[in-house]
């Protein structure tokens, strides 16, 4: 496809034979690993606490121990992506598949938290491998644009119910088993991905693939990883130094890949997609609304039981209508935009996720699990419908061949927004929390600095002390908490507002 056609305002296509039942058990097999990896983003969410309990991470370990993941897997996106065009969509799927459940064991036994920072790291790497092939495989299995619709709709269902699962599942294994458990679900998931995959995948690649570029390779690396650690920095410890100077070398980086890209005859990833306006729109939709779902997760489920003191279990409850709303709003928005443009599709959608926010900004420090469950549905409806139609933009503005590609451009932001969510949010959460947290005069200093690191720290702090001391302690904790938690969720608002305003001027032309 030539380049002129890529600044046309959407990839056109002529009607084609739809697809059979094999292809559609297909596409149950393909939601197999991407439900996992979207679970494991956020799995964690409620298994923080038992982690903070039992391998006593610092504050900084902590949030470490859920960043490293996303953080390598956007790093590796774009060049898994590509080699997976060049080297085989279905291959480099079931290699990932077998690394991704030997580490998933490896890090249900970490002994301490820096052999689990280490093992989510090599889940990133495996992680990688697995999501640009799913929906690149899917635009194969489905070449009809009707039927390849709705099966992006169950694609990005799943993807975004995938997230929202991840706290439920956590409650449910953590009620009757250890923390670890969390991770060994990818072992019986996996296992049934390659079994299944050889049989109703069919492999596919770019029919004339260029050579493998090295250096593109470690440029996008060098772009992602120090970029997305110097925001976490900036999140973290304001205009330091150092986080200047990784976001600078991130940035440097990616100009230089950019660069060689519209060099080459052959690059790695076509940039040129970005003059899309649907694809670039997309794009910042679908790392938009993670960044919303993640943050809302992260400080949900550290609320549910850490403030309200409810059980993994019962916590979990609380998030089960807004899953079985996100799945509902990712189908039902299919026919809906038949008759409404995608721009005010999506757009509707970022603001109702705003509304979501803003519920929780009102109740502050006070919210019940009933305002939290109504926030969550809310939230979901709105992340439900905007996903959607964002992946759908995703893969029809690209011709076949550039599948790959442009499915690890649509993850990457996925997991930068996954990133930036539990940095972002987390980090002007972890922030408030420090700063309105008032030290009872009994607690020692050696508690007091345990009990500043997190909200799980001061109740694992309180746990050893007299009760009157220690309810002293919850109290202040809890306060704080919630005062982070009402000041995180208006920025979730700004910046869901931001998002509306981007996707109708971008996506005004889109299909």
């Amino acid at each position: 496809m030539s380049t002129a056609t890529h600044r046309g305002t959407q990839h056109s296509e002529v009607p084609t034979a739809t697809s059979g039942t094999r292809e559609w058990f297909g596409l149950v097999v393909l939601m197999l690993p991407v439900l996992l990896v979207a679970v494991d983003n956020t799995v964690l969410s409620f298994a923080l606490p038992s982690i903070s309990t039992a391998l006593q991470p610092s504050g900084t370990a902590l949030l470490w121990i859920v960043d490293i993941y996303p953080l390598v897997l956007a790093g590796l996106l774009v060049p898994m992506g590509s080699l997976a065009d060049r080297w085989g969509r279905r291959r480099l799927l079931l290699i990932g598949s077998v690394g991704f459940a030997a580490t998933s064991a490896l890090a249900a036994y970490s002994p301490n938290a820096e052999w689990l920072i280490a093992a989510r790291a090599l889940l990133g790497l495996f992680g990688a491998m697995l999501m640009p092939s799913t929906l690149s495989l899917l635009r194969h299995l489905f070449p009809n644009r009707e039927q390849r619709r709705l099966a992006v709709a169950i694609w990005a269902t799943g993807w975004a119910g995938g997230a929202a699962l991840g706290p439920i599942v956590g409650g449910v294994l953590l009620e009757r088993f250890w923390w670890g458990s969390v991770f060994l679900l990818a072992v019986p998931v996996l296992s049934l991905l390659l079994l299944l995959g050889p049989v109703f995948l069919p492999e596919s690649r770019d029919p004339a693939p260029g050579r493998i570029d090295f250096l593109s390779i470690a440029l996008s690396m060098t772009a992602m990883v120090p970029l997305v650690y110097g925001i976490k920095s900036l999140a973290h410890d304001g205009l330091s130094g150092a986080a200047l100077s990784w976001s600078a070398l991130g940035v440097s980086a990616g100009i230089a890949f950019v660069q060689r890209q519209l060099q080459r005859d052959d690059p790695m990833l076509d940039v040129r997609l970005f003059r899309t306006g649907a694809f670039s729109g997309a794009i910042a939709v679908n790392l938009l609304s993670v960044f919303s779902l993640v943050g809302f997760l992260l400080f949900t489920s550290q609320h549910l039981q850490l403030v309200l003191e409810l059980s993994p279990m019962q916590a979990s409850y609380v998030l089960l209508p807004g899953l079985a709303a996100m799945m509902v709003a990712g189908l039902a928005v299919v026919p809906l935009v038949q008759v409404v443009h995608p721009s005010k599709v999506v757009a509707g959608g970022l603001l109702l996720a705003g509304l979501g926010y803003a519920t929780v900004t009102v109740v502050g420090h006070d919210a019940s699990a009933v305002a939290l469950m109504l926030a969550f549905v809310v939230l979901a409806l709105g992340i439900g419908s905007a996903e959607t139609i964002s992946n759908d933009l995703v893969v029809s503005t690209v011709p076949a061949h550039r599948a790959g590609a442009a499915s690890a451009i649509s993850e990457t932001a996925y997991e930068v927004g996954a990133v930036l969510g539990t940095a972002v949010l987390g980090s002007i959460l972890s922030a408030a929390y420090r700063s309105s947290l008032e030290r009872p005069p009994a607690v020692s200093d050696a508690h007091a600095a345990a009990a500043w690191e997190t909200l799980g720290g001061a109740t694992g702090v309180a746990a050893k002390l007299p009760a009157v001391e220690a309810e002293a302690l919850l109290s202040s904790a809890r306060a704080a908490f919630g005062s982070g938690v009402a000041l995180t969720s208006s920025i979730g608002v700004v910046f869901m507002v931001i998002a509306a305003a981007v996707a109708l001027r971008t996506l005004r032309n889109a299909r």
